[in-house]
């Protein structure tokens, strides 16, 4: 492995992907809290990854905005094929924050929490708003796409709004009266956008593997990013009907029982999305031992596209036991959360050797852990840095 020859390397190669991590390390932390059997040591463990989540994401924000400061290239990332997508995770990782912050304190009843969250999340929808608008703006005006280099992160500019709904849900929760019924209201516009753009796309994803097959071994995680809207989805709805049941009856008492038409719209239609996200699920499972069999897939950063999908289809199947009791949902959701912290583990002690000896910083590898999608010509003999034009 190669070592890094100083800092400026490190911060020369420090990319909007290293975001990702923060979006697995808090849903991770936030599922063992709810684990469908509880327990006091996981909720111990949950508090410790939130604290680690909060730090790593501070830390990624220090590093990422140094970057930016230095070298000023955010119109550069912003063009890039793939490391524009990626911005998407800075306010998905932002709203695992707060739902960990909800979740944890919650029972406490502390006054200045509800606040605390709410503004955080106000924040969390605008950037989450912004990723939704001006990337897919510029993926449509500035940036060259091809259908045989398309690979799923071109879904990740739709996915903060669906997860920015749920984290309204959470936040919603803890307060009451007009502020909560206004939270849930937006709540349910970004989910509908996100839901219906990120259903589009898939389209063309899909259409992309059909044709073009599955896409190369270093690309290989990134099938699992569409079973991130599809459980985020069906997690968030059902949340959200839950909240409207509670509102909306003394809130809009003009608009007769909608809070118990929503509940049930909201069960009916996690489910049937859960439905989908359960066979996208076993697809990337066999499209992964498939790729596997055919040789070794080599570690990048990209391994932690397979934590935040896989979690949001554990989130999903946990409030379908919650909403139903039924022990099949609670056994699946135990199974999954098990299976997806114990990925998680052996993903961040390979990430920290990788870290440590540089190899995750090179700008090198970053341009492939990114996936880029132009083709070989374009990135001349000067360095990947020519790569971000």
């Amino acid at each position: 492995m190669h070592k890094l020859e100083s800092r400026s390397d490190i911060i020369r190669g420090f990319s909007p992907a290293w975001f990702i991590t923060t979006m697995g390390t808090g849903i991770v932390g936030t599922l063992l809290y709810n684990f469908p059997y509880h327990s006091r040591e996981l909720q111990y463990l949950s508090w410790g990854i939130s604290l680690i989540n909060l730090v790593l994401f501070i830390t990624c924000c220090v590093l990422f905005l140094w970057r930016l400061a230095k070298y000023r290239d955010f119109y550069s990332i912003l063009v890039h094929p793939q490391q524009s997508m990626l911005l998407g995770a800075i306010p998905m990782g932002l709203c695992t924050l707060i739902v960990s912050l909800v979740s944890t304190l919650k029972p406490y009843n502390l006054s200045w929490m509800p606040p605390l969250a709410l503004t955080f999340w106000c924040i969390d929808v605008v950037l989450s708003l912004l990723s939704f608008i001006v990337i897919p703006f510029l993926v449509t005006t500035h940036q060259k796409h091809a259908l045989d280099t398309v690979n799923a992160s071109l879904l990740l500019p739709a996915v903060p709004t669906i997860v920015a709904a749920t984290g309204g849900a959470i936040v919603a929760s803890v307060h009451d009266g007009s502020v909560a019924t206004t939270i849930v209201t937006v709540s349910y516009m970004l989910w509908a956008m996100g839901m219906g753009v990120a259903m589009l796309l898939t389209i063309v994803y899909l259409v992309r593997l059909v044709i073009h097959k599955l896409p190369p071994k270093e690309a290989i995680a990134t099938v699992f990013i569409p079973l991130g809207p599809f459980g985020q989805a069906s997690y968030g709805i059902q949340l959200l009907g839950v909240q409207a049941a509670r509102l909306f009856p003394t809130e809009l008492p003009q608009i007769a029982y909608l809070g118990q038409i929503l509940q049930s719209i909201g069960f009916f239609v996690g489910l049937l999305i859960w439905s989908l996200a359960t066979w996208w699920f076993a697809h990337a499972v066999y499209a992964m031992i498939y790729t596997r069999v055919q040789g070794r897939i080599p570690f990048h950063l990209g391994w932690w596209a397979l934590i935040f999908p896989i979690s949001t289809f554990a989130a999903s199947t946990n409030s379908l036991w919650n909403m139903t009791g039924y022990t099949f949902f609670g056994a699946v959701a135990s199974l999954v959360i098990v299976g997806v912290a114990l990925l998680w583990l052996s993903i961040v002690v390979v990430t920290i050797c990788y870290a440590w000896t540089g190899e995750l910083f090179k700008a090198a590898s970053v341009v492939r852990l990114e996936l880029q999608t132009r083709e070989p010509e374009d990135c001349d003999s000067e360095g990947p840095e020519e790569c971000l034009e």
